[in-house]
């Protein structure tokens, strides 16, 4: 999967618009339309600040690394081991 479709699946699944993912960036529109078009890469800096938007590693963004990590600091103990039950749940499942 290349970084533009990352981007625009991680924009997506917060239900965001192009132009409210812009505005968090502080780029223009037509800015995060070239990334998901692939017809440009962001700059490290850029790359750097969509990790930290989404929670997730540039070599994610970068497709080094196919896992995706989850940002749990704010959950309990009990949440993270519900998450983690669902997680396995759906490993078996495509399995």
């Amino acid at each position: 999967m290349t970084f533009g479709d990352k981007l625009r699946n991680l924009r997506k699944s917060q239900h965001l618009t192009q132009q409210q993912l812009a505005d968090r960036l502080g780029l223009a529109k037509s800015i995060i339309s070239y990334y998901e078009l692939g017809e440009r890469y962001p700059s490290y800096d850029i790359l750097i600040k969509v990790s930290r938007n989404f929670h997730v590693t540039t070599d994610y963004l970068l497709d080094v690394e196919r896992h995706r990590t989850m940002d749990v600091s704010d959950l309990s103990e009990e949440d993270i081991s519900v998450l983690q039950t669902v997680a396995d749940a759906l490993r078996k499942k495509r399995h």
